[in-house]
């Protein structure tokens, strides 16, 4: 298993999951990201943010199985896998 592929997969999945937080702050609230970051956790829904964000890692996911990049693809899942521990303990 090359760790480097595990390592870029693992980006991939972080650096798309952020992209889809910012999407869906910016178009489906009225706050710009910071802020809308800040009110989303004092009001307790910056997980579900988080969650929402993570719909483009799967599409992100498919894609590198496409491409036949299994050990990107699993860097991809353990992004989500973290992501998840993180949101559990914020």
């Amino acid at each position: 298993m090359n760790k480097t592929d595990l390592f870029i997969g693992f980006l991939i999945g972080f650096a798309t999951t952020l992209f889809g937080s910012y999407i869906f702050i910016t178009f489906f609230t009225e706050f710009n990201f910071i802020t809308g970051i800040e009110i989303m956790k004092s009001q307790g829904n910056l997980g579900k943010i988080i969650t929402l964000g993570s719909i483009l890692t799967l599409i992100a996911f498919g894609v590198l199985l496409k491409m036949n990049k299994e050990t990107m693809a699993r860097g991809v899942v353990l992004a989500v896998i973290i992501m998840a521990i993180i949101t559990m303990f914020i």
